[in-house]
This record gives structure tokens, C-alpha cells and sequence, in this order.
């Protein structure tokens, strides 16, 4: 392991090892490659379907706006409304919160405000609190005066006109009336950016905030950690995000964003992880004690907690080489019946090119599943504007077997 900090940690120890791996800084971690392994059993993401009461609202109360998604707490106890308004412009989103019995409980996002990335929404794990990255409204000024006012329906409007033109309007009596449900009222505006910010509030709607403050940096994938106390995110600025796009759009490709990963907490507190950039998203270790990214042929852990962080990178070069110069032999020998020359057994002693592996890939994503185990997977990914024409082979699972080094 090649370590980038060094840091002496107070540890408790059990026989000169520390008592568990949330205590042992990243500096500290022994490892052991496996390679190409069976995958991890994650729980996939699914898409999920709109509430039904939620879509009734719209559809009876909310005439001139569009609900686009609803996404339901972990506790099932709240339902976030992801909807547009008629003058929005487009990828441009407002959000609600609601109850599941399809009731508004309150408007969380200013006329101001306008949410972006709608997909990377996200509850925290204990149902607390929603993450979503927000920036400020295009064209607000026009939106706002060709949108009717929160709380004004089609009803009531065509009420107002027919008492302008002498229609009588028959009245229901007093006795016959349910007392109105009180309309949510518009929150109040909160500072916004003109790029791309992390916003969060909490499972009532209230307490909106900007967790980040970076103008000109674009937060684009952010993601809770387990104990809910943080997020690991991704960032770059501005200026290399219309880069990167540029690229991608000259080359044909589809636009995939990279980025510097972080830590940022609850309270606004940043940390950056690291300076270079990369493609594969942060992911959490299971106790929520540290962040794992991936960097072509690199695994670097940092440590989230403690006030004294270290982080340490695992190159892996040599050993995904070798493992792909094995895969690649043993492929060769699955198709041997059909080739007519015999296939070697043996791998060279000498350290194999890369360009002459196949199955020698970077890493594209990472899954740790329990704090001592961390998976990732290499292979060839290729997308382009014209899906159908993308490129996705040769993905392989690894693994790393985490292990405390002896406190001397």
C-alpha cells in the first residue's frame, strides 16, 4: 500500500490490534487482491412509481403544473414531489413535500430555486433529511409573472370571471361547507448560486439550506453515508464541466461528468479527498468511518471521521496486469477447440504489456459491503450519444480484503 499521510492514531487495541476497522486510520490498512470474483449482492436501485394520491392532486388541484417523479423516504412516512410548471424551463424542478395519503404538506423550493440533476435526489438513511443540488431559477422574473400564485386554481379563477360578467354564482351553504385545508404557503427565499449547489431540508420541508457555498463549482453526485451524518460528493468547476462536454460532444460520446470527491457534513463543513479527477463515483464504508474512490488503476481510501484524517492509495497495476494476463489465457483455452493452434498454459515470467491484454480495463465502479471488503469492477465502457452504438465488455469483479496492521 502506498501511503500518502502519515498520522499517529490513539487506538484501543485487543491483543496489540485495534477492536474494530472503523478505528484503524486508512493509512493503517493491510489488504489482500482477489481476483476476478462472483459480484456483490447489492440491492439495485429501481425506478419508482409515482404515488397515486400524490398524482390525484395534481391532476384535481395542480392544472398548471407537472408532477415528473415521487420519491418516498426509507420510512415510507413522507413522499417528496418532483413537478415542473407549465413556463419551466426544461431539466429545471420544483420540489414539494407530502404525506402518503396524498396531502401537501409544504412547498419546499422558492420560485427562486431551481432544482437540477432531478435524478441524484436522495434521502438520508434514517429518513431525516432530503439532499438535492439546486442553483438559481433562468428567467424567474417571466415565469413568475405567467404562473398563477401559489395556491390559485383553475376553480377559483373561473369563479373570479364569472362574477365579473354579472353570472351569478350559486353559493353552498354554510351547513354543507368542510372547513378549507389551510394552502401551504410559498417558503421563503434562501441564498442561491449561479452553478449548481447541494441544498438540503428536513422530512417536514422545513429547515432549507445550501450545504455547499463553492459559487462556480458544479456539484453533480453526492450520496448519504450510512449513519446519515454526511455526504460523499463529487465536484468540479465550471469552467472544466463546459470542457469535458466539449470534449465529449467533438468526440461523439455521451457527456459523462468526473470529478474531485469530498466529504461534506451536515453542519456546511468541507473536505476535499482528493486533487485528481475521475469518473467512478465515492463510495461510504458500511460504519460510516471512511470514503473509498477509484482512479484508472488506483483504490484510495480516506479516513471521514477523527480530527487527525489520513488516506492512503493502493496501487494496483501490477496485479490487475497479471490477473488479466491470466483471464485473457483462460479465455484463450475455452476457445481452443476451434483454434487450431494450442494455446500456452504457462503466463510469461516477464510483467505483461497492457496494450496486448484485452481484458486490462480501469476502474468503473466500487461496492463496499462490509468494512472489511471492498469491491471493484474494471472493464471496457464506451458510451456514445446513439446508445444503441455504446460499448460496455470485459467487466470483471475484484476485491480487497481489509485487515488492521499490529499497533506497535
Amino acid at each position: 500500500m502506498a501511503l500518502t499521510a502519515c498520522q499517529k492514531e490513539s487506538v484501543q487495541t485487543t491483543g496489540g490490534l485495534p477492536a474494530a476497522l472503523k478505528d484503524v486510520p486508512s493509512v493503517r490498512l493491510n489488504y489482500r487482491y482477489e481476483p476476478d470474483v462472483p459480484g456483490p449482492e447489492v440491492a439495485g436501485k429501481t425506478a419508482e412509481e409515482r404515488n397515486a394520491a400524490v398524482q390525484a392532486d395534481f391532476d384535481q388541484n395542480r392544472l398548471q403544473e407537472q408532477l415528473a417523479a415521487t420519491i418516498s423516504s426509507p420510512d415510507k412516512k413522507k413522499i417528496l414531489a418532483v413537478y415542473t410548471r407549465v413556463n419551466d424551463a426544461p431539466s429545471e424542478f420544483r420540489l414539494d413535500m407530502y404525506s402518503p395519503e396524498g396531502k401537501l404538506v409544504r412547498k419546499i423550493t422558492p420560485d427562486s430555486m431551481a432544482v437540477h440533476f432531478s435524478e441524484t435526489i436522495v434521502w438520508s438513511p434514517d429518513s431525516g433529511a432530503v439532499a438535492f443540488v439546486a442553483m438559481v431559477r433562468a428567467g424567474q422574473e417571466e415565469a413568475n409573472a405567467l404562473t398563477p400564485p401559489p395556491g390559485t386554481s383553475p376553480t377559483a379563477a373561473n369563479t373570479n370571471t364569472a362574477a365579473n360578467t354579472n353570472t351569478q354564482v350559486i353559493e353552498p351553504t354554510p351547513e354543507t361547507t368542510a372547513p378549507p385545508e389551510p394552502t401551504p404557503t410559498s417558503p421563503p427565499n434562501v441564498l442561491t448560486f449561479r452553478t449548481e449547489q447541494i441544498y438540503t431540508c428536513n422530512a417536514e420541508g422545513e429547515g432549507l439550506k445550501p450545504l455547499t457555498q463553492n459559487e462556480g463549482y458544479i456539484y453533480f453526485y453526492y450520496v448519504w453515508s450510512p449513519d446519515s451524518t454526511a455526504l460523499a460528493a463529487m465536484a468540479l468547476t465550471s469552467r472544466e464541466w463546459e470542457y469535458v462536454q466539449f470534449m465529449a460532444d467533438k468526440s461523439g460520446e455521451a457527456f459523462v461528468p468526473m470529478g474531485r470527491p469530498r466529504v461534506v457534513e451536515k453542519n456546511g463543513r468541507e473536505r476535499r479527498l482528493d486533487d485528481a479527477l475521475t469518473k467512478v463515483h465515492p463510495v461510504w464504508s458500511p460504519d460510516s468511518a471512511k470514503v473509498a474512490c477509484g482512479f484508472m488503476d488506483q483504490v484510495r481510501v480516506y479516513d471521514a471521521i477523527g480530527t487527525a484524517p489520513t488516506q492512503a492509495a493502493i496501487p494496483l497495476h501490477n496485479q490487475l496486469l497479471l490477473s488479466a494476463q491470466a483471464y485473457d489465457l483462460e479465455q484463450q483455452r475455452k476457445g481452443q477447440a476451434d483454434n487450431t493452434v494450442a494455446v500456452s498454459n504457462q503466463a510469461s515470467p516477464v510483467l505483461p504489456d497492457e496494450k496486448m491484454l484485452v481484458s486490462y480495463n480501469p476502474i468503473i465502479e466500487l461496492e463496499w459491503t462490509s468494512p472489511d471488503i471492498l469491491y471493484f469492477e474494471t472493464g471496457y465502457v464506451k458510451l456514445l450519444k446513439k446508445e444503441a452504438d455504446s460499448v460496455r465488455s470485459y467487466l470483471r469483479w475484484h476485491r480487497l480484503i481489509f485487515s488492521p496492521q499490529p499497533v506497535k
